[in-house]
């Protein structure tokens, strides 16, 4: 055991170190900070379930914001309309929206990839109509309102002990988006490690080859569908969790924008690039805020519409050079940087040894 505990890999240990870092960051910020921060994992759950779908087995969606809907609004009907527990809705969420996305799968076998993106852009378009409608069961434009976060008493008394202060509401939905978010990172990279795994990359890599290969090219790209909606039905059950009101209004079209930005720029076909781009996701818009000025010599009409479109400029203007100096993400510009350095510093130590001549014009 200690044998494997000290040859296991660096990227191991830093797993570790960064699962101890999100268990532990609640107890150093504000209650409302680590309301903030479980948004952004709740987004990072989102964006792993869109990666496994884009990513591995290259089906391009723009919709899965419906499937965040779909997810939320099931938790929502099962603890409002039926009185269940709100933690007991949130995998049976999960795996009715992996079924509507394995049954949306099917059709979209037979289109290709621009067709199959137009697609689900239309299904996020259509999918705020679609809620409004039964009024009775989803509340229409109302929306739904939820019941308060209730925290277990034997999480408070831990958390009281741990750092002598009451576990919020707040806290408590951090801990319940780090568990889940925990285990679904957890099982998309035993995904992708294994068969699975490896028939999906081969159809995003070349569908005839994979076909001759013996790959069921149908049964994989529907497979793909439905746990990527998984991903985003659990996604959105814990957003009306942390929220604890949902209307359609809470899933704009933009949210599915936003979903597939965060996956691109985290890094596509990566385990850790959805955490990335989760927190970009979020944070970013955010912080744009703050970056504008609202005193200067220019005209105060001027001011109020730079402010107004400083946000929006600000996330164009990030994005624009992320593509151009990462456009493999960050993780990808992470992977290539380290790689760099290690052969740098496995270079000079051969020099020192003296196996590779100083100047290599000598050779």
């Amino acid at each position: 055991m200690l044998q494997r505990i000290r040859t296991a890999p660096p990227r191991y240990w830093l797993v570790v170190v960064v699962v101890l870092f999100f268990a532990g960051f609640p107890t150093v910020i504000s209650s409302f900070q680590a309301g903030q921060w479980a948004l952004a994992l709740i987004l990072a759950i989102a964006i792993m379930g869109l990666n496994i779908l884009v990513g591995y087995s290259g089906q391009l969606s723009l919709g899965h914001g419906a499937f965040m809907a779909f997810g939320a609004y099931a938790s929502a009907i099962l603890a409002h309309r039926y009185k269940m527990d709100y933690l007991v809705t949130i995998p049976i969420a999960g795996l009715l929206t992996g079924m509507v996305g394995f049954l949306f799968g099917v059709p979209a076998l037979r289109l290709s990839a621009l067709y199959l993106a137009l697609a689900t852009f239309a299904l996020a378009v259509v999918m705020p109509s679609l809620i409004k409608r039964p009024v009775g069961l989803t509340g229409g434009v109302q929306g739904i309102s939820l019941p308060p976060v209730v925290v277990p008493q034997l999480a408070k008394d831990g958390f009281t002990m741990l750092t002598g202060s009451a576990m919020t509401s707040d806290q408590w939905v951090y801990y319940v988006t780090f568990a889940y978010a925990l285990v679904l990172f957890w099982l998309a990279w035993n995904l992708v490690r294994h068969r699975a795994g490896r028939a999906m990359r081969a159809i995003r890599d070349g569908e005839v080859a994979a076909a001759a290969s013996g790959i069921n090219i149908s049964g994989y790209k529907t497979l793909a569908f439905g746990i990527s909606a998984l991903y985003a039905g659990i996604a959105g059950s814990l957003l009306g969790l942390a929220t604890g009101y949902i209307s359609p209004d809470t899933f704009p079209v933009s949210l599915s924008i936003q979903l597939l930005v965060g996956a691109v720029v985290g890094g596509l076909a990566s385990i850790p690039g959805p955490l990335l781009g989760g927190i970009f996701a979020y944070f970013l818009p955010i912080e744009s805020n703050q970056w504008v000025p609202t005193q200067t010599w220019i005209p105060s009409q001027i001011v109020a519409t730079v402010v107004k479109a400083g946000p929006a400029v600000t996330y164009g203007v990030v994005l624009i050079l992320l593509m151009i100096f990462a456009p493999n993400g960050i993780v990808g510009l992470a992977t290539a940087g380290y790689n760099r350095l290690r052969r740098r510093l496995r270079g000079a130590a051969d020099r020192e040894s003296g196996h590779i001549p100083p100047d290599p014009q000598t050779v």
